[in-house]
Order: C-alpha cells, then sequence, then structure tokens
C-alpha cells in the first residue's frame, strides 16, 4: 500500500477527485490512503495565513516557509517519507517511468504550490523532488498532484481488475499503446482489422506491436530515440 500526504492551501478542490471510479476503490480496499492536509492548519499566524509580499518587489504572493516547515515536520514525526514532491512547473518532466518508480514507495509528500510559488528554502531544505506535468503553468498544484497520485495509484497490485492492463499501457515499453477495438465488428461498413477477429494470440500480438511501433513513429517519434 501507498500512502500519499498532499499539502495544500485549498484541500476542498481535491475532494471530489478522490471520491470516484478506480482511486475511491483502491483508498476503500486499502490498497492506497490519500490524506489531504490543510496548510493554513500549521500557520501560526491570527488570520492563518500561508503567503507573503516577496522581498525584493514584484507582482504575486509567495508561500511562507514556516506553515510548510511546521506540516513536513509534523508529518515526518509520525513516519518515514520516500519522496518529498513538489509540483512546479519548472521540476523534471513527469513520465511513466517516474510513476512507476514512485508506485512502489510506501509514503510520499505532496506539496501544491500556489500564488508565484514557495519560498526557495522550502525547495533547498525540504523538498527531495520537484515534478511538472507539462510546459505550462496552473492556478495550484492541486491538479497536478492529482494527476500525479492517480498515474500512482493505478500500478498498484490489485488496483486494476486486470492487473496486466497497466502493463500494456502507452508509454511503458516506450511505445504508444496500438489501436483497440470492441463489438460491433462491422459498424456501417467500417470493419475492425481481421487478425484480431482470428484468435490466433502470436499473430494478435505481432499485430499490435507493429502498430504500437507505427503509432510511435508517426506521433511522438522521440520515444524511440
Amino acid at each position: 500500500m501507498v500512502r500519499i500526504d498532499i499539502i495544500t492551501c485549498l484541500p476542498r478542490l481535491l475532494d471530489s477527485f478522490f471520491a470516484h471510479s478506480i482511486l475511491k476503490r483502491a483508498i476503500d480496499a486499502n490498497h492506497a490512503e490519500v490524506v489531504v492536509h490543510d496548510l493554513r492548519d500549521y500557520s501560526t499566524s491570527k488570520h492563518k495565513n500561508v503567503d507573503d509580499y516577496a522581498f525584493g518587489g514584484g507582482a504575486g504572493m509567495v508561500m511562507m516557509i514556516e506553515p510548510i516547515a511546521n506540516c513536513i515536520r509534523s508529518l515526518q514525526a509520525k513516519r518515514t517519507y520516500d519522496e518529498i514532491i513538489y509540483m512546479t512547473p519548472d521540476g523534471e518532466r513527469f513520465e511513466q517511468k517516474t510513476a512507476n518508480m514512485l508506485s512502489m514507495c510506501q509514503n510520499l509528500i505532496i506539496l501544491c504550490g500556489h500564488y508565484k510559488g514557495v519560498d526557495e528554502r522550502v525547495r533547498q531544505h525540504f523538498i527531495t523532488k520537484e515534478i511538472s506535468i507539462g510546459d505550462y503553468v496552473l492556478s495550484g498544484g492541486e491538479l497536478a498532484a492529482a494527476v500525479v497520485s492517480d498515474a500512482i495509484i493505478r500500478l498498484i497490485p490489485g488496483v486494476l481488475n486486470d492487473e496486466t492492463s497497466a502493463l500494456t499501457d502507452s508509454f511503458q515499453d516506450n511505445l504508444l499503446a496500438p489501436p483497440v477495438y470492441t463489438r460491433p465488428a462491422d459498424f456501417e461498413g467500417i470493419k475492425v482489422p481481421e487478425i484480431l477477429l482470428s484468435g490466433h494470440e502470436k499473430k494478435i500480438n505481432d499485430w499490435r506491436l507493429e502498430q504500437s511501433i507505427e503509432r510511435t513513429k508517426a506521433r511522438r517519434p522521440d520515444l524511440l530515440g
């Protein structure tokens, strides 16, 4: 089982994401545990502030180090964490291999950035891994944290009904997944490839590999490099 502690100043944004479908079933079956922490609970200011103006001026607010440090230290007092992750646009690009690695961890912290980011001292002294889900900027790190959590949890044995399903996803072997079909076999004259109806497992697997390679060459040739 993996436990993921998510630190955020907007915890309600994550309520729905973990309350449905595969993630909910994984949590209910004790394959995963997700605990969302309201950063404001760790603020020592009268008004529970978690941000302040940047030294040196400039637009935007910066998340303060004190409440973040208080929260992380409180969590570390109870268990050892494999990684303390900060979601940030300038982090390492999130890939399937990273999800595979993180799915084998027991305890993870994910810190959601907001405003203009966090005090740099947080990144220097508390964070062990920085992750980006793409070259764009979101209003906050909550959606990114949810994406990473989903990618991790679905890989845990027992979460998916067909445990081999995750192993055949795109990017698992640096190839995109092949095209897939279901009934009806003939829809208005548009037919499913005959090979898939043949029942010949080896030929079907060879066809799927060929299709994966061709699709990867056409859409993501960088993966083949």
